[in-house]
């Protein structure tokens, strides 16, 4: 028997001008109603592919999983894998794994299931020559293992029908979608420099930017500040859009300044080059966007979450309208607030369909990034640009590392839910007596677990097994110590699932003062093997910064593929352009801390009376910085100054740089690796020197010298050593020097702080172009 074709695939078609999977497909045209994003813990994607995996092995013989499917719309392919077809039975089923009771699923997602099983349905039926169908939705509780299946009889028609109105709402779409890439390739094709001309090191950079991304090949850029480097690697990546056939650009920044620079070069991109219609979005965290703090992301909390589906649709069209490319947090606030719904869940939509993407490290690196998870749905061929990369090591560290605190236990032992339920009681108190027990068994205040031990791992499973079952039970009543502790467990247990002791130390840490009690620590020392699958995701990648050396530090720790390239852009800048001394009758170590205050204080004073301006110093801590801030106030309190407060909000930052102007004088006390130690744009004579009382190495403590052991043990004895300690405090250095000159007209001076800067192994990895004296 000859199946019947679908739409478009009679014979002698055209080849089809747009591909969509069937889940993207119905979430563009089938979701409705409300946000609800209450929360009801789900499965893992772990536990859903075992969960598939158990539905199919239940069925009867001849039961055939993961049926592959496609067909056609004129000219759209529509393909994807229906979960499970009975033939005996002629019904298709769309599996979905949950938790808790089915009755407090939203409605919008079950109808949204429904609209993915007709496709599939309407496929099967194209494809195998059947006249009607059953389709069957299995909803799976992971933790009981209940199958609970929900059916309905459909003809071929019915479905053929409603196959039809999809991909008929979702072509009109597609077809405006290839229009645009079509002008923004057109348009990218003659992009022209936003500038008439190149400052020096501009052109070469983005050479080498635009040749990576033609190799589809990673590449290690290191270049000087104040050239300029961010318009430089975006000139260069987008003028190889068009040839790359490249769909996505994400410009992943590790601090706000960052975004902000990279939004305004893509501003002046636009307005100086060819007017290339290109779609800029810009993505902040949720606290930052969120219109109703405190509520929960659910239609009877937040009026914004009613409805949102619904419309949903116009709210795209408006912020995607020709002629609104650059959608930054206030655009993407003012059209979602226009339609009634939440700005950052639209700005998470509208990543779907931006050209750039502009946000934190987080949305692709992270083991839930919302870019990469996109780019592995959508199969996005994307092209990454990592600014100031110098900060990926220490970022990727938190991001796939995990720590446990009593304190957040005890703070849930005491909560509302724990003293009225149960289940949630005892599974807390089993937890804390294998933490004691643990912490009991500790020879002294540190130790280090070849494995989390068996009592306390087991104990840790059954409490987030309790805590998932309560919330999916009661998702309306939420306990903040309670999720609070609970999240803080998800991840802990799920790093505990990955953890690898080669790259990876699991310790514990007595609480200073406290009898009993530890903190529990999963460390991630070397994120490589993380990272390697998120390069291996993007067709090209490039690392950016002014401190990158020595190339193999970060080679080694961020994973970079084997073949990826490395460019050193020199300096434009001349050694007369910045006087470096070296103070080395003065030692900042621990031990001399005291002993240095009074001496630095007192160069401080000797260099402003020579040369008065507005300077920058930079300390380890915020003690460090307090004690000499002190000291310099009352010897010379006819100086102003200024300093870093701990957790300065963004407009107390601001303050702090709006009182660096053209003629002002002062000093400013900051902390090294901090705020105003890299992405601080200060030209001029708004900046003209900066004290440096530190090399930045991090604290000797037990935790660190087992990180120099992990190292040790993979790279060497020399290594473990100085990509430990030495490599990232002098990244910290010439970061914060480089604030002085940021361009050919600047003149300044900076002063490094402490004896060992006139070691050779420290003075080679400052930049060549400095003319260190004092050494």
């Amino acid at each position: 028997m000859t199946a019947p074709a679908a739409p478009g695939q009679e014979h002698g078609a055209d080849p089809p001008r747009f591909t969509v999977a069937v889940r993207a497909l119905c979430e563009f045209t089938a979701r409705s109603g409300d946000l609800d994003l209450r929360h009801t813990p789900a499965p893992t994607a772990l536990e859903g592919i075992a969960g598939h995996a158990r539905v199919a092995a239940a069925r009867a013989p001849g039961y055939e999983a993961e049926v592959s499917l496609q067909g056609r719309h004129g000219p759209l392919l529509v393909r994807g894998r229906a979960d499970g077809f009975d033939p005996a039975l002629q019904r298709l089923e769309e599996v979905k794994t949950h938790r808790g009771s089915l009755a407090r699923h939203n409605p919008g997602q079950r109808a949204l299931h429904w609209a993915q099983a007709r496709v599939y349905g309407w496929l099967l039926c194209a494809t195998r020559g059947l006249d009607a169908l059953e389709l069957a939705l299995v909803y799976l509780d992971v933790d009981s293992g209940q199958q609970t299946v929900l059916t309905t009889a459909c003809s071929a028609q019915e479905l053929r029908q409603h196959f039809e109105q999809q991909c008929a709402r979702y072509l009109a779409w597609a077809e405006r979608e290839a229009a645009h890439r079509a002008a923004r390739d057109a348009a990218l094709g003659t992009l022209a420099f936003a500038h008439p001309q190149f400052r020096p090191g501009q052109r070469e950079l983005a050479a080498h930017v635009w040749r990576a991304a033609t190799h589809g090949r990673c590449l290690l850029a290191q270049a000087p500040t104040g050239i300029g480097k961010t318009l430089a690697t975006l000139f260069g990546q987008l003028k190889a859009v068009p040839a790359q056939r490249l769909d996505k650009l994400l410009f992943l920044a590790a601090k706000t300044p960052g975004r902000q620079v990279a939004l305004d070069a893509l501003a002046l991109l636009a307005r100086g080059g060819a007017g290339a219609p290109l779609r800029v979005l810009e993505l902040v965290a949720r606290d930052k966007a969120c219109e109703h703090p405190g509520s929960a992301c659910e239609p009877q909390a937040c009026p914004l979450a009613r409805g949102f589906f619904d419309r949903l649709p116009e709210a795209r069209s408006a912020a995607l309208a020709p002629g609104a490319q650059l959608l930054t947090q206030a655009r993407v606030r003012e059209v979602a607030l226009a339609h009634g719904i939440c700005p950052y869940y639209l700005s998470q939509e509208l990543a779907r369909w931006a050209d750039v993407v502009v946000g934190d490290y987080h949305y692709w690196f992270d083991p839930a990034g919302l870019l990469h998870a996109l780019a592995q749905q959508q199969g996005w061929r994307a092209a990454l640009l990592v600014d100031e990369a110098h900060n990926l090591v220490e970022r990727a560290r938190g991001m796939y590392g995990a720590q446990l605190a009593p304190a957040l236990l005890r703070q849930a032992m005491g909560s509302a839910t724990a003293l009225r339920e149960p289940r949630v009681k005892k599974a807390l108190a089993a937890v804390r007596r294998a933490w004691l027990a643990l912490a009991r068994e500790m020879q002294g205040d540190y130790a280090v677990h070849a494995a989390l031990p068996g009592p306390l791992a087991g104990a840790l499973a059954r409490c987030a097994q309790a805590l998932s079952e309560h919330l999916a039970e009661q998702p309306l009543a939420p306990d903040a110590p309670l999720l609070e502790w609970y999240f803080a467990l998800l991840q802990f247990n799920a790093r505990l699932e990955t953890f690898d002791a080669q790259h990876s130390l699991i310790d514990s840490q007595r609480l200073p003062g406290a009898r009993s009690g530890c903190n529990l620590h999963l460390r991630c020392i070397v994120p490589a093997p993380h990272l390697a699958l998120r390069w291996a995701a993007a067709h090209t990648a490039v690392l950016f910064s002014a401190t990158l050396q020595p190339a193999h530090y970060h080679a080694d720790l961020l994973g970079l593929p084997q073949g990826h390239a490395a460019a050193e852009v020199g300096a434009p800048f001349h050694a007369s352009q910045l006087a470096v001394h070296v103070a080395r009758h003065i030692s900042t170590r621990w031990a001399h801390r005291a002993a240095s205050v009074a001496p630095i204080a007192q160069l401080m004073a000797r260099q402003f009376a020579a040369q008065p301006g507005n300077y920058l110093a930079f300390f380890s801590s915020h003690d460090y910085l307090q004690q000499v801030c002190e000291a310099f106030a009352a010897q010379h309190p006819g100086v102003a100054h200024w300093r870093q407060e701990r957790h300065m909000d963004e407009d107390a930052r601001r303050a702090f740089l709006a009182r660096f102007t053209e003629d002002g004088q002062g000093i400013a006390f900051a902390v090294l690796g901090g705020a105003f130690a890299e992405g601080v744009d200060l030209p001029g004579r708004r900046l003209i020197g900066a004290f440096v009382c530190t090399l930045g190495l991090p604290q000797v403590n037990p935790a660190r010298e087992q990180m120099r052991a992990r190292m040790q043990a993979l790279f060497g004895s020399g290594p473990g050593h100085d990509y430990t300690y030495l490599y990232p405090g002098l990244h910290k250095v010439v970061q914060a020097a480089g604030r002085v000159i940021r361009s050919a007209d600047d003149r300044g001076v900076v002063h490094l702080i402490d004896d060992r800067f006139a070691r050779p192994e420290v003075r080679a990895l400052l930049p060549a172009w400095w003319q260190v004296q004092g050494g």
